[in-house]
């Protein structure tokens, strides 16, 4: 939201319109005093006691749909990141709480009044722009408010951060000298076939490998999970839609779309009274109904010279353009119809539709299916929720409630909190997976509302401890690791060898290649990892190549530093990395804050 915002007016006229953002306020009623969707609604988290609730989270994951940031597709795997999103939100929210920042009332107003997204093309706030945007986002007045007093006090504390850290002129320059460096060097790769022998790992050291590395075999505390879902889209996709009524919701959804109109308008007064106009419409009308041609007769007839001139072309028309007379007229017709006698300030219509800017039936039509069934099966949606509910909280199983509501009782795999996939990893389910009701006391979950389309209940049937799981199960995957492991310690020591025989100025069989004026950006198809190392390495003096290694995957590879390069200075490419230079920076301290938050943090999900 802060991406719109831009400088804030300080101005004595910016006071003095602030009241408009009130009275603006006061149009919205009361949805704008209980936001979007009301108070109502269940805890998804909580951040050190503060709730953070489903209906925030679905506001989020709308927004960023209505946004385009995201395809309508994808919003089931967007809850997680939104989730996540607004956890640190809240973080941040608690620490600039605690650090005493704030904005007063009046300097919101001043913030509000001033952003250009809610003026007019004067440069003067709007109050019908401003409710217009607002309601197009998913957003309330109150609520805007709200999220903007937020967005503020982070925006201040993240810019506090960013700004105590800086570079200096010397370090800025430095900086620029090591990023057009250019570097020629040799290199060799040295792969598991140039080892003398096959690597076969000894019993002590997997058991070694093993022992030190007891973490990585750990087996988190898990959970086997019987559940059932509703889910109103799978129970919409087997219903036939009539052809009709999907065309005619194609009708009522584009009713307001854009139109191509052309007019025949005739005016009344000094010379010709509104009667006599009247008539001559009617007449109009009839020639119409008799054949003859629309722009014909409005080049012929229409006082409107302008547009006769084009066959009464108006160009295309959004509603709110003309007026309320008008628009009833021109948005109620359809391509090729011609309206009644229409009245205006202007004086006398007959109006027609040449084209429409709207989807067509064609790509719509799958979109208008879904919907139309989903409003099909919404009353037996309702009535399996509500029995589901009923049932279940009751129940000492959780196959028999699947079997009395019609529903598939599906089993999950061995999942630990973090571990869950496809639906079990939604928001809330692994919480209620682990609760001391459904894990301890063996009870079926609550109904969990993972979105306005599908509820869901689960069981634990089988659950087991966090443990180390023994050598004997995990002995493929140690061995697999001390193989790897010992092969790159191993191609490491070959390396180092004949590094130490090239820098005594001995020669080796290896098969070099050259590569020549590398540079930071432009690395000619090689490794980062190998770029990274002849970076790294001491410049050479005089004729002698400075030797070095690094070992890269299942490979090791030699480098021959011969030479380096003071590089062309390009000013655009060095104040760009100056300026990523500085971002970077600033981006480290507010991440490091955030990491921290996290750390110190209550968080529960």
């Amino acid at each position: 939201m802060l991406q719109s915002i831009r400088d804030r007016s300080r101005s004595w006229g910016a006071k003095i319109i602030i009241g408009a953002v009130v009275v603006t306020m006061a149009m919205f009623g009361v949805d704008s005093l209980v936001g979007l969707f009301g108070n109502s609604g269940d805890e998804v988290a909580q951040v050190n006691g503060e709730p953070i609730m489903r209906q925030d989270l679905e506001l989020s994951v709308q927004r960023a749909i209505r946004s385009g940031q995201v395809p309508a597709e994808q919003e089931r795997a967007l809850r997680g990141q939104m989730l996540d999103e607004l956890i640190t939100t809240e973080l941040l929210s608690q620490y600039a709480d605690e650090g005493g920042l704030h904005l007063s009332e009046d300097q919101l107003d001043q913030i509000i009044v001033s952003l250009p997204e809610f003026q007019d093309q004067e440069g003067r706030f709007d109050q019908e722009l401003f409710r217009n945007r607002l309601a197009s986002a998913g957003y309330t007045p109150v609520g805007f408010r709200d999220q903007l007093r937020a967005d503020m006090k982070q925006q201040q504390l993240q810019q506090g951060l960013a700004f105590s850290d800086f570079s200096l002129d010397s370090e800025r320059q430095r900086l620029a000298s090591l990023q057009r460096q250019t570097r020629s060097f040799r290199h060799a790769a040295l792969g598991v076939e140039s080892l003398d022998q096959e690597i076969t790992p000894s019993d002590d050291a997997i058991e070694a490998y093993y022992a030190e590395h007891q973490d990585r075999f750990r087996r988190p505390e898990q959970v086997r999970l019987n559940y059932v879902v509703i889910d109103r889209q799978a129970m919409a996709a087997g219903v036939e839609v009539d052809e009709q009524a999907l065309r005619k919701a194609w009708q009522d959804q584009t009713a307001n779309a854009d139109r191509r109109l052309s007019h025949i308008m005739l005016t009344f007064g000094d010379e010709r009274s509104r009667e006599e106009a009247v008539a001559e419409l009617e007449s109009v009308q009839a020639r119409l109904a008799d054949g003859e041609a629309f722009a014909d007769l409005a080049a012929r007839v229409s006082d409107d010279t302008v547009s006769a001139e084009q066959g009464g072309d108006l160009g295309v028309v959004s509603r709110g353009f003309f007026g309320e007379a008008f628009d009833d007229a021109a948005f109620s017709l359809d391509e090729g119809e011609v309206s009644d006698i229409v009245e205006t300030d202007n004086g006398l219509h007959l109006l027609t539709v040449t084209g429409l800017e709207r989807e067509s039936f064609a790509s719509m039509r799958d979109d208008l299916r879904r919907q139309l069934a989903r409003e099909q099966v919404s009353g037996e949606f309702n009535d399996r929720v509500q029995r589901l509910i009923d049932e279940s909280f009751a129940a000492d199983d959780l196959r028999s409630v699947a079997e009395d509501v019609g529903l598939e009782l599906q089993a999950s795999d061995w999942l630990s909190r973090d571990t869950a996939e496809g639906v079990l990893s939604e928001p809330g389910v692994m919480t209620q997976a682990f609760s001391e009701d459904v894990l301890e006391e063996g009870y079926n979950s609550e109904v969990i509302e993972l979105d306005s389309d599908r509820r869901l209940v689960l069981r634990v049937d089988e659950h087991r401890e966090a443990t180390t799981l023994p050598l004997a199960e995990v002995r493929d995957e140690v061995v697999a690791e001390v193989k790897a492991q010992q092969r790159r310690d191993a191609l490491s020591a070959r390396a180092d060898g004949l590094v130490e025989t090239l820098n005594e100025g001995g020669s080796v069989d290896l098969a070099w290649q050259q590569a020549e004026d590398v540079s930071r950006q432009d690395t000619h198809g090689l490794s980062q990892a190998v770029i990274t190392a002849a970076f790294r390495l001491p410049a050479p003096e005089g004729e002698s190549a400075v030797y070095g290694k690094v070992v890269d995957g299942e490979r090791a590879v030699i480098i021959a530093l011969e030479s380096v390069g003071e590089g062309e200075i390009d000013e655009e490419v060095e104040g760009f990395v100056a300026s990523m230079s500085e971002r970077l920076r600033a981006q480290a301290a507010i991440q490091g804050l955030i990491e921290h938050l996290r750390s110190e943090a209550k968080i529960e999900r």
